[in-house]
């Protein structure tokens, strides 16, 4: 026998539990229940137990709206981040909505009956209205790790940070980190404080930014002033690089050269082979990673692999990288949905024929959002508007008594190529072909724009005629 809610969010990790504030506060009166696969909330944030791992984005912004960030450290632990999630749902008692160990798996929408049924892995059945999916755009099971030739031969500990080993001893050890974006930057400082030395390995480098960990130190922390300012900031720093990429680019390599020992060129090291927010800045708290390197505790080489060997890594020009343990830091694997099995009236849905509609719901999917963060600004700002767009929706169909909200493609509409999220990065390369995708019209278009988003988001009409509507025979 099934279950029955008005919204299923799918997903109990930073967007579920913002998801479900907003869903209490501004549709009280639609029942909604949280599903989450794993048997343990905060996703993300109790996925990830690498050390060091951290926020890459300001806690003032990517903290919710609703329950401001006070701390003064704005670039925050993992877990401190997770008890701000538990806390934030226990104090507004979302996680007594909150069902573990339910990994849904497929979903099948009814016409006729204007339902979602949804089906987990253990066999239940769920329906609801509306069904929001708040899983983000990666495999929790595993990341994403290239063949290495030779891997098996090498003897020593293997690890890809997405499954950290409880218990890894790595202090007194030569570490090599294969990667050079954020969880790369922030693994090799956080390990150097213990190992003998550690080398990020890197094919290609990323543009890296030092930014301050904390905020006032000692002064009172206004959570809403910095949070306008850091949103306005980082925003001017996106226009400036998509307008002047070249001097974006020298600037933020002038800065790193600052910081670099004197012995570290910038080039070939520092020197990425693309445009600033092609792919994320990568943030250095407190410039962390440069005094590892400057300390001796820490360095980089810029070359492509080999072979792994019995006692490390062999690279192409012939060096031998000697190493106890290898840490894969290679990647995410991206997936859409969730890997959620949708049907429409028993047509089975391909996400990459599907384009994006205002970055969180689809042509032909009736009744259906995925909640997409920003790749250029901190995931909760996007989010929150998302969130907050379905509960205006919901509350429109309400008081229109409609039971199906379906975006269609205008007809005249052009296909632009780019998936859901435009970025040069290794995992949105890879995912590509499974990903939605974008058209040219500006509704039918991942703005990655907070302050454009903010009024079509918040303001624009439910109605604009992209957004078609239908009551069931029942409900007419």
């Amino acid at each position: 026998m099934s279950e029955h809610r008005d919204v299923l969010v799918i997903g109990a990790g930073l967007s579920g539990i913002g998801a479900a504030y907003r869903l209490q506060t501004e549709c009280p009166e639609r029942s909604y229940a949280i599903l989450e696969a794993r048997e343990t909330s905060g996703g993300t944030w109790d996925l990830f137990r690498y050390p060091g791992v951290r926020s890459d984005s300001d806690m003032f912004t990517l903290g919710y709206p609703f329950r401001p960030w006070r701390e003064p450290k704005s670039i925050a632990a993992g877990r401190t981040i997770l008890e701000y999630l538990r806390d934030t749902a226990a104090e507004y008692g979302i996680d007594k909505r909150i069902h573990y160990g339910r990994r849904v798996v497929g979903a099948s929408w009814s016409t006729a009956d204007a339902c979602w049924t949804v089906h987990t892995d253990a066999g239940e059945e769920w329906t609801c209205s509306f069904l929001y999916v708040c899983t983000g755009y990666y495999r929790y099971e595993s990341g994403y790790e290239p063949d290495f030739p030779g891997r098996e031969r090498f003897t020593g500990d293997i690890v890809h940070p997405q499954r950290w080993p409880t218990g890894l001893d790595y202090a007194g050890k030569r570490v090599v980190v294969i990667g050079s974006g954020a969880t790369a930057v922030t693994l090799v400082p956080a390990m150097a404080e213990q190992a003998a030395h550690v080398t990020m390995l890197q094919r290609s480098p990323s543009y890296l930014i030092s930014l301050p960990a904390r905020e006032g130190d000692g002064r009172r922390v206004r959570p809403q002033a910095i949070r306008t300012r850091n949103v306005v900031l980082t925003w001017a720093l996106f226009q400036a690089s998509r307008r002047w990429p070249q001097r974006v680019a020298k600037s933020l390599r002038q800065q790193v050269a600052k910081q670099l020992p004197a012995d570290v060129p910038v080039d070939p090291h520092f020197v990425p082979r693309y445009h600033p927010w092609d792919q994320r800045l990568c943030v250095v708290p407190d410039g962390d990673l440069f005094a590892a390197m400057r300390a001796g505790r820490a360095s980089v080489v810029t070359a492509t692999i080999d072979t792994f060997t019995e006692h490390g890594i062999r690279l192409t020009d012939g060096e031998q990288l000697d190493a106890d343990v290898i840490v894969t830091a290679t990647g995410l694997t991206m997936v859409a949905f969730g890997e959620i099995a949708l049907t429409v009236d028993g047509r089975a849905i391909d996400p990459h024929e599907l384009h994006v509609y205002k970055g969180m719901m689809f042509d032909g999917l009736p009744n259906l959002a995925w909640c997409v963060g920003y790749t250029n600004a901190s995931w909760t700002l996007r989010a929150d508007l998302t969130s907050r767009y379905v509960c205006r929706l919901l509350n429109y169909l309400a008081r229109h008594r409609i039971d199906i909200a379906t975006p269609r493609l205008p007809a005249s509409a052009h296909d632009t190529g780019e998936p859901l999220l435009a970025l040069t990065s290794g995992y949105v390369r890879r995912a590509a072909a499974a990903l939605p995708r974008q058209s040219d019209r500006r509704s039918w278009r991942m703005l990655n724009n907070y302050l454009l988003d903010l009024p079509r988001m918040r303001l624009s009409r439910i109605n604009d005629g992209d957004m078609m509507f239908a009551r069931t025979p029942t409900g007419e």
